[in-house]
């Protein structure tokens, strides 16, 4: 029986409304809000039943490893929210980056990556994955026509990021998609800054979807997640090999996540908004070289923003004028937001990339993705925007 549904007859086609009314079968308590599952194991009611629950005969939980009541009414949710038929949930954002790729890669084969991802991917791409014989080679994402003249015999998929970490560049998922397609490849699309409310890459040709739920999904800085969400095929073989090496999401994570995506719209509406007049603000500032938002009019793929998202999303990111030494004393003005290396918080986050999350980077790395000395980012949160402006205004000046 299918634990999904059981109690909403009548099931919106609204994002808002399937976000709170998807939600497991109720127990024989009748409970309004859906338990916790923490159970590391699950019975079996007789020999013949354990046998084909492990045969796959049947549809059912065994082990919170392989699934788990939170964790399937969690990525149900994302599937509905994504337009995906299946998906696995991790234990956190890099956890289902990693799976997901290992997965589906065999030793000698290829990845086409973009060059501007987050710190984590690159690391994963330039030295863990070159011990396995997986090779890579990056694509600018403004020269998109150039992908093609980079595919080789092994080369299996394209992975990317859109909006970009840290940069919030924007990349044409259709074009990516239509790419990908032609040329018999898996489009794996990152899509964190976004998140399924603003956008679904499914849509424009993407084949999985990623996600660190640690962002905005959860929102509040609370717990550590991941998933991936896609066609079942594809992620049959994800979940094979999750199921084996154990990076599986915990209940309760599970559970939180799920409630947190009952609010989802409502609070990325809001972030949305703060962090396009924070953008505006910036954009005319005499201490900023330059701003990027995704919906500012001044970004270079203003008009595929507005074709692929809803809004433009909760991060910004500009430069101070005067480099690194400008920008360490922005940092130590900072006095209301959070300097953390997080995002999609409900507290306004600025963070340092090119001494944190990309540190790991060469400068001439770091140059090619975009990444200067005096570069911030800003993950804008939900307090009251003249407090936000304020606090940036003051660490500026």
């Amino acid at each position: 029986m299918n634990p999904f549904f059981g109690n909403n007859k009548n099931m919106s086609k609204k994002f808002e409304t399937n976000a709170i009314r998807t939600q497991l079968n109720r127990t024989e308590h009748l409970e309004h809000s859906v338990p916790l599952y923490l159970t590391s194991s699950f019975i079996f009611e007789d020999a013949e039943d354990m046998r084909a629950s492990f045969a796959e005969e049947k549809e059912r939980n065994i082990y919170s490893r392989y699934s788990n009541p939170n964790s399937s009414e969690f990525i149900e949710k994302v599937c509905q929210m994504e337009g995906a038929e299946a998906g696995f949930a991790f234990a956190s954002g890099m956890a289902a980056v990693f799976s997901t790729l290992a997965a589906l890669l065999e030793s000698g084969d290829h990845i086409l990556s973009a060059r501007s991802i987050f710190g984590s991917t690159h690391s994963l791409l330039n030295n863990f994955f070159p011990k396995w014989n997986i090779s890579h080679s990056y694509f600018k994402i403004d020269d998109l026509d150039a992908i093609e003249a980079l595919i080789k015999p092994k080369t299996k998929l394209i992975y990317a990021e859109s909006p970009t970490n840290p940069g919030v560049d924007i990349l044409d998922l259709d074009a990516l998609g239509k790419i990908a397609k032609k040329n018999n490849l898996i489009l794996v699309i990152d899509n964190c800054f976004a998140s399924p409310y603003l956008q679904q890459p499914i849509k424009f040709g993407a084949d999985l979807v990623i996600h660190s739920g640690t962002k905005l999904m959860d929102g509040q800085g609370r717990v550590l997640a991941g998933i991936t969400v896609g066609g079942a095929e594809l992620i049959d073989k994800v979940y094979r090999f999750s199921r084996i090496t154990g990076p599986a999401l915990s209940p309760f994570n599970a559970w939180v996540l799920s409630k947190s995506l009952e609010t989802l719209a409502l609070r990325v509406d809001r972030h949305c908004d703060n962090a396009l007049k924070l953008a505006e603000f910036l954009e005319g500032h005499s201490k900023v070289n330059w701003v990027k938002y995704p919906f500012l009019k001044s970004h270079p793929k203003y008009k595929i923003a507005k074709k692929q998202m809803k809004a433009g999303g909760c991060v910004v990111a500009f430069e101070v004028k005067g480099g690194l030494k400008a920008g360490q004393q922005f940092f130590d003005a900072i006095k209301l937001l959070s300097l953390s290396a997080n995002l999609g918080d409900s507290r306004s986050i600025v963070t340092h990339p090119a001494s944190t999350t990309h540190s790991k980077l060469s400068v001439e790395e770091r140059a090619e993705s975009g990444i200067t000395d005096g570069m911030v980012r800003v993950s804008v949160g939900l307090e009251h925007i003249d407090d936000i402006i304020a606090d940036i205004s003051q660490a500026l000046n």
